[in-house]
C-alpha cells in the first residue's frame, strides 16, 4: 500500500513537472526590433557591475516600480461614446485642430500646424494606448534584468485587459481616430497614434521565461494583431495612410511590417518592404538627405528626427526577410544613409535649421539614431558628434 502511495505521489510529480514545463515552453516571440544579441551583451555587463549599465538598469527599474502602481489601462474608460456607439472602439481627435470664431459653435474646426488643441488632450484612448505600451516595455525590461516575476504578472495583467479580456478589450480597428468636429469622424491621420504597438512583439520577447507568458496570451496577442493588419491593409482608411506621403506613410509601414513579422506573415512584410517603403525613398528625401516634407512643418527638427525613427525601425525589421534597406539607393542616389548623415552638422552645431520649432523640442532622438546607425556606417564617426553631448547615453533599447 506504502509503495502504491509513493508510486501514485511520484506520478503526480511527474505530471505537475511536465505541465510546469508544457508552460514554460510556450514559445515566445522573437526579437524584432531590438538585437537580442546586443540585449544578452548589455544583461552580462549589468551583471558583472558595469556603471553605465546598472545606472541605466536602475532607471529602468524605478520607472518599472511606478508602473506597478499604475491601473489597468482600458479602452473602455473613456466618458465619451464613439460614433459607432461601442467603447470598445478606438476614439481621438485631430490634435492641432481648434474652433472656428467665426462660427457660432465653432465647426467646422480649423488647423493650427503643431500647436495643440486640448480637447484633443482631454480624449483619453490615445494616451491610455501608448500608456499601455510603454508599461509594458518598462516592466518587461525590469523582469529581463532583473528575473523579478511581479513585474512580468503586471506587463501581461495589462496585456489581456487591454487586448484580450471581452468586457474591456480595444477593438482592431481605429475608424475613429483623429475626427474633425464638423468634418469628419475619424481620418486615415489617425493610425499614426497606434505606432506604440511595435512595442508589444518585443516585450513578449524580453518576457520569455515568465510563466506569465503562455500559450493562450501569446495566441490572444497574434490573433489581435493579425486582424488589426487585416484592418489596416483592406479598409478604406488603413489604405489610405499607406499611400500618404509624409512620416503618416512611414509609420504605416513600420506597423504593417512589424505586426506581419509578429503574426508569421513574411510574405506581407516583404511585399510592403519592396513595394511601398523603397519607393518612399524617392518621395520623402532628397539628393542630399533632407527630408522636404518634413521640413515645410512648424515643428522641423521634431518632424525630421521623428521620421527619421520610423526609417531606422523599417531598415532593423526589413533585415528579417532579407531586405538591406541600410544600403539601399535610389537610381538617382537618395538613400537613407544619406539621411542620416544630413544630421551631423547640425549635431555638431555647424548649421541651424532656417525655422526653429514652434514648440521646444530636443536632440535625444536624433542623436539616438545617429548612434544606432554608426552600427552600420562606420564612416559617420559618432565618437566626434556624441562629445558633444557628455550628458547623453542611449540604452540598446532606446529605438
Amino acid at each position: 500500500m506504502g509503495a502504491l502511495r509513493k508510486w501514485r505521489g511520484g506520478l503526480l510529480f511527474w505530471i505537475l513537472l511536465v505541465a510546469a514545463g508544457a508552460v514554460q515552453a510556450a514559445p515566445t516571440p522573437t526579437f524584432l526590433l531590438l538585437d537580442a544579441t546586443d540585449m544578452a551583451a548589455y544583461k552580462a555587463a549589468y551583471k558583472r557591475g558595469g556603471k553605465l549599465e546598472t545606472q541605466q538598469v536602475q532607471a529602468v527599474l524605478t520607472q518599472a516600480e511606478t508602473a506597478l502602481k499604475h491601473e489597468l489601462y482600458t479602452i473602455v474608460s473613456k466618458p465619451q461614446l464613439p460614433p459607432s456607439g461601442d467603447k470598445h472602439d478606438f476614439m481621438s481627435q485631430a490634435p492641432y485642430f481648434w474652433p472656428d470664431p467665426s462660427k457660432p459653435n465653432g465647426k467646422p474646426y480649423l488647423q493650427k500646424d503643431g500647436l495643440v488643441n486640448p480637447e484633443a488632450k482631454a480624449m483619453k484612448d490615445d494616451a491610455n494606448l501608448a500608456g499601455v505600451c510603454k508599461d509594458v516595455k518598462t516592466l518587461a525590461l525590469a523582469y529581463y534584468f532583473s528575473g523579478d516575476v511581479k513585474y512580468a504578472t503586471k506587463a501581461t495583467q495589462q496585456l489581456r485587459t487591454f487586448f484580450l479580456d471581452p468586457a474591456t478589450r480595444m477593438n482592431p480597428n481605429l475608424n475613429y481616430g483623429q475626427g474633425i468636429p464638423g468634418t469628419t469622424e475619424g481620418r486615415s491621420y489617425g493610425i499614426i497614434q497606434t505606432r506604440h504597438l511595435v512595442e508589444i512583439p518585443d516585450a513578449l520577447a524580453l518576457l520569455a521565461g515568465s510563466l506569465s507568458v503562455n500559450q493562450p496570451l501569446i495566441n490572444g496577442l497574434k490573433s489581435w494583431f493579425s486582424a488589426y493588419t487585416e484592418w489596416l491593409t483592406t479598409s478604406k482608411l488603413g489604405k489610405a495612410e499607406g499611400n500618404n506621403v509624409n512620416n503618416h506613410g512611414t509609420f504605416y509601414d513600420v506597423q504593417v511590417v512589424d505586426f506581419a513579422l509578429f503574426t508569421g506573415n513574411q510574405a506581407l512584410a516583404r511585399r510592403i518592404l519592396e513595394t511601398q517603403t523603397l519607393p518612399r525613398i524617392a518621395v520623402q528625401f532628397d539628393t542630399e538627405g533632407g527630408q522636404p516634407l518634413e521640413l515645410a512643418r512648424t515643428r522641423p527638427w521634431n518632424y525630421t528626427s521623428m521620421n527619421l525613427q520610423g526609417w531606422v525601425q523599417l531598415a532593423v525589421l526589413a533585415r528579417h526577410v532579407g531586405v538591406d534597406l541600410w544600403n539601399y539607393t535610389s537610381p538617382d542616389g537618395r538613400s537613407l544613409r544619406k539621411a542620416v548623415v544630413w544630421l551631423q552638422p547640425y549635431l555638431l552645431r555647424e548649421k541651424q535649421l532656417e525655422r526653429a520649432d514652434v514648440t521646444p523640442t530636443s536632440n535625444q532622438m536624433a542623436l539616438t539614431l545617429y548612434q544606432r546607425a554608426a552600427k552600420e556606417y562606420t564612416a559617420l564617426n559618432a565618437a566626434q558628434v556624441l562629445a558633444l553631448y557628455p550628458d547623453f547615453q542611449a540604452a540598446p533599447w532606446a529605438l
